[in-house]
């Protein structure tokens, strides 16, 4: 499908390309054949206007010389007498047949037989016929036309060449977003994969009747749970989608950060003590921020679940909320442990993304996925960072300018 969306990308920009570069050479080709259509015209009504001066050459308002020559008729069409210095006007039948054929046809026109343009005149009661070669005319226009089929070449091939690249650079995105889909589809299905085989094969065997009531009840724990894993990931998958369609804004009201962050704190000390984990908090008050109360709870309650689940044990995590300048300020959430290399800092924040050493907490891999949505459509930004000892994620929001609010 990419391949098929380059390739139509290409076509569409070289008809474009190509119908602007004929359009250009067309209005070219017409505009240079007019103006000098416009001038030999206007040379041979100047010599038209006096011609009982003989010999004497026009000249164009750009001052370029045509050869030219007139033609004397009598009453009868013959020819009187014949001046120009230009050509050789000796052979009488040559301008006989010059004088019948300009005299048939209009004031002014064309003998595409003998590259003339020809201008009737009537002055003092005599009929006078100009006559002006249209070589040098017809050799601009040849060589005009040659020049523009040669660039045309040049830039249709460069023009392709630069399609190429443009096409490559303008698909791209949607080459990634078509990758990730098809990974989003695959490991959906990796996930969903083992609790539904888990909640058929028990439901097979309830369906025996050599169960004894203990096997049922066992059978019928194993299906509620893999139900209920299989509940919390179709719900971080609505709560990815959610997050994807917010726009990129701090939507809500101000409202107390260092209080909300206090808060969040507190439920999750017991989890730590009984993991033989320390909590320990450095919160500056008075921070506030505008934005969704819900949404960035959500965003701390992840971080925290992490650093619970994934520190070493005996070590102490640390919440730390400083601001940072004037108009920003820094959630840091600090864990002791083993510290993520650089493709794991890059690649942490994925969808279904999982360390080894997080494939048996039952987690999914979305956690960090939602946060980092969540704080982006809040105009903020969650990194990670590899420290001594251990790993720091770090959250900056903007800091209200509403002043203290009071976190719900």
């Amino acid at each position: 499908m990419i391949r098929r969306l380059r390739i139509k990308f290409i076509c569409i920009n070289m008809a474009i390309v190509t119908l602007l570069l004929c359009g250009i050479f067309a209005l070219v080709l017409f505009f240079t054949k007019t103006n000098l259509e416009r001038e030999s015209l206007g040379m041979m009504q100047s010599i038209a206007s006096d011609p009982l001066r003989p010999g004497r050459p026009g000249e164009t308002p750009e001052g370029v010389r045509l050869p030219y020559f007139i033609l004397e008729l009598d009453d009868e069409g013959a020819v009187v007498s014949a001046e120009g210095g230009y050509y050789d006007l000796t052979d009488e039948d040559f301008l006989a047949a010059l004088a019948s054929q300009a005299s048939g046809g209009d004031v002014t026109g064309i003998l595409e037989d003998y590259g003339l343009r020809y201008c009737r005149v009537s002055v003092h009661g005599k009929e006078y016929i100009v006559f002006a070669d249209m070589s040098s005319e017809r050799n601009v226009i040849g060589s005009l036309v040659r020049d523009c089929l040669l660039i045309g070449v040049l830039s249709f091939a460069a023009f392709l060449a630069v399609s190429f690249l443009l096409a490559r650079w303008a698909v791209r995105p949607v080459e990634l977003a078509w990758e990730k889909q098809r990974q989003f589809v695959a490991d959906a299905s990796h996930e969903l994969k083992t609790p539904l085989t888990v909640i058929l094969s028990n439901a097979q065997l309830l369906g025996e009747d050599a169960s004894d009531a203990a096997t049922r009840e066992r059978l019928t724990g194993n299906i509620l749970s893999m139900s209920t894993r299989m509940r919390g990931l179709a719900e971080d998958l609505l709560e990815l989608a959610r997050v994807d369609d917010v726009p990129s804004r701090p939507c809500g009201e101000a409202f107390d950060l260092s209080r909300l962050v206090s808060e969040a704190v507190l439920p999750f000390e017991p989890l730590f003590y009984e993991r033989g984990l320390g909590l320990e908090s450095d919160i500056e008050p008075g921070i506030c921020v505008h934005g969704d109360v819900e949404g960035l709870s959500r965003v701390l309650g992840i971080l925290l679940d992490n650093a619970q689940k994934y520190s070493s044990p005996g070590g102490r995590a640390l919440v730390y909320l400083r601001r940072a300048g004037y108009r920003h300020c820094l959630l840091r959430v600090e864990s002791p442990g083993e510290p993520l290399s650089s493709r794991e800092l890059r690649d942490i924040f994925k969808r279904f993304y999982r360390t080894d050493a997080a494939r048996s907490s039952g987690g999914y891999g979305l956690g960090l996925a939602i946060a980092k949505g969540i704080v982006e459509s809040q105009r903020g930004k969650l990194w990670a960072e590899a420290i001594q000892g251990g790993n720091r994620f770090c959250v900056r929001l903007q800091i209200s300018r509403a002043g203290k609010g009071t976190a719900r």
